[in-house]
């Protein structure tokens, strides 16, 4: 099956800076282009880089080649040099699809089939919500390989539906080989809304105009954990977005759910979730800045038995980490103050540039300046379908904090 007309690449040898060396032979995906001492040609988006051992001259690696990127050279196939064809990526897409079947034999049907670099396709997510796959790509290198890796990603997920997105940089570089976000490259969309079930729980992905893919499957692991903390319990959900915890939380018998965020739009989706499942708690949603609206909350005397804080991510690069550090500690501090006697407070964060240890050590130590003594319950990192295969690639860590 062909969605796109061929696109010729060729190959390139390359040698590498001794330190970017060592990390290529750790198995590390990615080669900066300030890392590269030698190159045989000039590269284009998807040529093959074969990256060569400089004292033996021996294969070490192979990826391809991404001029629009600062890293150059984004790696696949490590150690032992392989065909990169049809049979090495259906092998990959098949290995990650085994990984996640344990997952697919609960009562859910929405997962991540690739995630990037991690299942070695970098820049590369799809996502399945029922019967539609979602493309998302980051990076050119893809276009040359989408005939390859398309139709064996339809089979494998029996998807009768499948959408591309687009990452903001490639659609800033126009109609890339007639393709646009939000195209339809199989099948029929009946509607932009596709719902989809987690855990038994159903909700909608807006697989056009959503964020990412339409929604955030990451995670699934603690919005059902919270679904079973809340039976009869007030919720708090914070930086709510779509309502994943607040829509868990009243399916599993909460009998009040405030969601809050900054977006009306989100709080809309969030009211549309929750009314696609039976569930009989009240559910309210306050529109505004979620460290103003938690603030509010105090001054207003409130508290809930759960409190879950979700924000986004506030260190998309190294010089944001202090002040991201920052931001996560007032939010410790403010939602210490919002908790009851032995209710929960569930911290995350979804900061790669935040280490979980540091993010841990924060949280806890600005609970007890508020006075407030705790027990952790748990702590939680990537779900099945997010595997974690080099640091960087580490992103999710969530704590659960019994309050005294």
């Amino acid at each position: 099956m062909k969605f796109l007309k061929d696109i010729p690449t060729k190959r390139l040898a390359v040698k590498l800076r001794p330190s970017a060396e060592k990390m290529v032979k750790r198995g590390h995906p990615w080669v900066f282009a300030d890392s590269i001492s030698k190159q045989s040609a000039e590269g284009k988006a998807g040529d093959l880089a074969i990256v060569y051992d400089t004292k033996k001259n021996t294969f070490l690696a192979c990826g391809f080649y991404d001029p629009f990127s600062p890293i150059r050279i984004k790696l696949i196939q490590f150690k032992n040099p392989a065909k990169i064809n049809d049979q090495w990526f259906a092998n990959k897409i098949d290995n990650a699809y085994n990984l996640r079947k344990p997952l697919l034999e609960t009562d859910t049907n929405s997962y991540r089939l690739l995630f990037g670099e991690n299942d070695g396709f970098p820049g590369f997510i799809a996502d399945v919500y029922d019967s539609v796959l979602v493309i998302k790509l980051y990076s050119h290198i893809w276009f040359p390989y989408l005939n390859s890796i398309l139709s064996y990603l339809l089979k494998v997920s029996q998807c009768s539906t499948m959408v591309l997105r687009l990452s903001r940089l490639l659609q800033s570089n126009g109609n890339i080989y007639n393709l646009k976000d939000g195209s339809i490259l199989f099948g029929k969309l009946q509607n932009e809304a596709v719902i989809f079930r987690e855990h038994g729980v159903l909700f909608s992905a807006n697989v056009i105009k959503g964020h990412k893919t339409g929604y955030f499957l990451d995670h699934r692991h603690n919005r059902k954990r919270v679904g079973e903390l809340s039976y009869d319990k007030t919720v708090l959900d914070v930086f709510s977005y779509a309502g994943g915890f607040s829509v868990h939380a009243l399916y599993n018998g909460a009998t009040e759910v405030l969601s809050l965020d900054i977006s009306r739009q989100a709080l809309d989706m969030a009211v549309k979730n929750a009314s696609l499942n039976h569930h009989k708690g009240k559910h309210h949603t306050i529109t505004v800045d979620a460290f103003e609206g938690l603030q509010n909350l105090i001054d207003d005397q409130k508290k809930f038995d759960v409190v879950v804080i979700d924000p986004p991510s506030f260190a998309k690069r190294e010089s944001e980490i202090s002040k991201a550090l920052k931001s996560y500690a007032k939010l410790a501090r403010l939602g210490s103050k919002l908790v009851n006697n032995q209710g929960i407070l569930v911290l995350a964060s979804c900061s790669s540039r935040v280490l979980a240890k540091d993010f841990f050590e924060i949280c806890e130590e600005n609970i007890s300046s508020m006075g407030r003594t705790y027990m952790i319950l748990e702590k939680t990192y990537h779900d099945i379908d997010h595997p974690v295969n080099f640091a960087e690639g580490a992103y999710l860590k969530c704590a659960y904090y019994c309050l005294d």
